[in-house]
This record gives structure tokens, C-alpha cells and sequence, in this order.
């Protein structure tokens, strides 16, 4: 009697704590309302996944409060993407599926002669240039689109499915459904967001310990570090130190309309053929005068304090907007003399501050929003520069990724 009673007991303890569980069901269906068995659900962003039943019913399971993608994938149909939010309460979805369908509209299909020009340049700027980034290649590049502005010096990629990257640095496939890419050749700002699932590649013993060492390095000091430190209220702890770059105007330059008259001055001159070297050293002077910046960057070295800088305004979700650029040193990892003097993405520094990994932050459309995991709601309300702009898809752990020791 007494061991059926806590039989009983631990039963109904079960029961009470699995249904405690936050989760995300649903149903997959064409758009005829016919039940599609066996197509692949993924978590955004995580290495969570499922598969269809042949009922078209899928579960996950053992999700923490927070915001979900829920992608699904089923050959011969569209990508699905659905932005869930997770409180107290598990998610029921219906997800219909839409054929993929291939109209040719003329029979000669021009073959654009830079296609393969822009792939490439889309390649360095998606995936990376870091040491990572040599190991990593998109098995599918045939269903990249590109478009390029010639006018505005735009190039724009899409895709109709998910993008297949192999990282054989880190021992992730990664399916990445592309939401948009822009480079902008002019201002050199890329903006690029989509929804990527990780899963394990397979490997000796040997490959994976080499994995987990690559992605401990991959982690430390990322924007995921970062941002999932920074709603822990622990960067420092971590070895984050934050502070403040300001743009003010350059006093020293001179006024526009001084500098355009002598160019325009010596540049006349320069038609006589009796121009002297003085003359021609003159045009020079004012022509540098003209290169020089309107604004300088001051930095603030008063450490920026989190409870200041981070608002807490909905449940599960944090927020920052600030005026002045944030300055990020990493202080547990130092920059590569390859990262310094050919990467193109290095931040100056004062002469006294060691080679730390150092990244500034803009607010372009703020105020930015992140969750526990380390994800930002809105990669578009930031802009990143130096070594987190160095930093790319080859370079990207999971969400759910745990580092198996701190670092140092």
C-alpha cells in the first residue's frame, strides 16, 4: 500500500514537472490542408530539432522562456520561418508549407558574367576572412541570387532556400535561411541577417577535441559572450571592460569654404605652364587639407557600468540605447599580428592599452534588445566594427552552446 501510494506520488510529480515544460508543437500541412510527414523543424540559432511525424504532428521540448524562429524544411517546398514568443505557456503552431515552384519565364536565360565575382565577394563578407573562415565552405552556392546597384554600388544577395554551410574549423553543418545581405561599397557598412540551425558534423575522437578547443576560442569575447554576460550583469567578470567613444567636430580643420577656394586656386595655376614647384607644393598642402577628417573620436576611459547601461523593460528580454559609440576591450584574448596589419578591421588605441580584442558598437536604430542566450533582437539596430566585425558565420556557435571550462 505504501509503495503503490508514492508510486502514485512520484507519478503525479512526473506528470506536474514534464507539463511545467515549455514547449513548441504543431502541425505541418501543404497548402491543400494534406499532412506532410517527415519534414524537418529546427530551432533558430540552436542544435534543437525534430521531424514530422506521419501524422504531420512535431514536439520540442525543454524551452526556457524567450524568443523562438521556428524554421521547417520539406524538399519541394518554400522555406517556413515563424517568430515565437515563450512565457509561461507552450506554443501550438499550424505551419503550411508552399510548393516551390521554377517558372521560366523566357526560354534564353542570360547568365549574368559576374555572377561568380559576386559570390565570391559575398563568401568573404558572410562567412569571414578569420583563420576559421579557410575551413568553411557553402555546399549549395547554386541557389544564391545576387544583385548588384551599379548606380548606388550595392551588391544584394538572397536565396530562395537554405544556404548549407560546412565549418570543418568548429564540426558544424549550418542551414541558414538567408533574410537579407547588403554591402555597400561606398560607406563599406554590410548588414546581414537570417536564421541559422547548427547541427554536429561526425569525426574521430581526435577531430572533435580540436572542435571543442576551436569553439571555446570561437566563443570567448564573441557578441554572443558578450550580450549573454552583459544580461547576467557579469561582463567584467567575464573580461569585458566597456567604455565610451565619442565623435566630436575637428577644431583643427579648416573652414570648407577657405580650403575649397585654394584648391581651386592652385588647381587653375597648375594649367600655366609656368607653374612653379612652390605653386604645385601649395595645391598639394590644400589638397590634404580637404582629406582631412570633419570629426575625431575622443575616447572616455570611465568605465561604463551595466546597471546603468541595461534597462530591464520585459519579461525575459533586456534593452540598451545609448548616444556615444561603445568601446569593447576583451581583455582575456589579444588581437594577432595577422588581425592587426591585414585585416583591415583594427581600432586604434591609447599607447598604454595592451593588444586586447577590442570591437566598437553603434546604435543605428535603437534601442537594441537581447536575450539571456546572448541573441539580439534586431541585428539591424547595431552596427559593429573592429574585431566583431572581423568576426562572421565562420566564427558562430550555437545558442545553446555551454563552454566546457571559463576562460582565462
Amino acid at each position: 500500500m505504501r509503495k503503490s501510494l508514492l508510486l502514485t506520488i512520484s507519478l503525479l510529480l512526473f506528470a506536474l514537472f514534464a507539463n511545467s515544460q515549455n514547449s513548441i508543437s504543431g502541425t505541418v500541412k501543404d497548402t491543400k490542408g494534406e499532412i506532410l510527414p517527415g519534414a524537418g523543424i529546427y530551432l533558430s540559432g540552436y542544435k534543437i530539432a525534430a521531424v514530422s511525424d506521419n501524422r504531420g504532428k512535431f514536439t520540442l521540448v525543454n524551452l526556457k522562456p524567450g524568443n523562438y524562429d521556428v524554421l521547417i524544411q520539406m524538399i519541394g517546398f518554400l522555406p517556413y520561418s515563424k517568430n515565437v514568443v515563450i512565457s509561461d505557456k507552450s506554443i501550438v503552431l499550424e505551419a503550411t508549407l508552399h510548393e516551390s515552384v521554377t517558372q521560366l519565364k523566357e526560354v534564353v536565360i542570360n547568365i549574368d558574367p559576374n555572377r561568380q565575382v559576386y559570390i565570391n565577394l559575398f563568401k568573404d563578407r558572410f562567412i569571414g576572412k578569420t583563420p576559421n573562415a579557410k575551413n568553411c565552405k557553402i555546399l549549395n552556392p547554386e541557389v544564391i541570387i545576387t544583385e548588384y546597384d551599379k548606380a548606388q554600388r550595392i551588391l544584394k544577395v538572397t536565396a530562395d532556400e537554405f544556404l548549407i554551410v560546412e565549418n570543418q574549423a568548429l564540426g558544424y553543418r549550418i542551414k541558414y535561411l538567408l533574410k537579407y545581405f547588403e554591402n555597400d561599397f561606398n560607406s563599406n557598412i554590410i548588414f546581414f541577417s537570417g536564421l541559422p540551425h547548427f547541427e554536429e558534423l561526425k569525426g574521430s575522437k581526435s577531430k572533435k577535441k580540436k572542435w571543442l578547443k576551436n569553439r571555446e576560442i570561437a566563443y570567448a569575447g564573441s557578441t554572443q559572450h558578450f550580450f549573454k554576460s552583459l544580461y547576467n550583469n557579469k561582463t567584467k567578470e567575464e573580461g569585458f571592460i566597456i567604455y565610451k567613444l565619442r565623435e566630436i567636430e575637428n577644431k583643427n580643420r579648416l573652414a570648407d569654404k577657405l580650403i575649397d577656394y585654394k584648391v581651386k586656386l592652385f588647381t587653375s595655376q597648375s594649367r600655366n605652364t609656368f607653374l612653379t614647384d612652390r605653386s604645385n607644393d601649395s595645391l598639394i598642402y590644400w589638397q590634404r587639407k580637404k582629406n582631412e577628417p570633419k570629426t575625431v573620436e575622443v575616447l572616455n576611459r570611465s568605465e561604463v557600468l551595466t546597471d546603468t547601461l541595461v534597462k530591464t523593460i520585459y519579461k525575459d528580454l533586456k534593452t540598451i540605447n545609448y548616444n556615444d559609440a561603445l568601446y569593447i576591450m576583451f581583455t582575456k584574448e589579444r588581437e594577432t599580428k595577422q588581425y592587426a596589419s591585414t585585416s583591415g578591421h583594427s581600432i586604434g588605441r591609447p599607447t598604454d592599452i595592451p593588444n586586447y580584442q577590442i570591437s566598437v558598437v553603434h546604435m543605428i536604430d535603437g534601442p537594441a534588445n537581447f536575450y539571456e542566450a546572448g541573441a539580439v533582437q534586431d541585428p539591424k539596430s547595431l552596427l559593429y566594427s573592429g574585431f566583431w566585425g572581423y568576426e562572421k558565420i565562420a566564427d558562430m556557435v550555437p545558442l545553446d552552446y555551454v563552454p566546457t571550462q571559463k576562460s582565462e
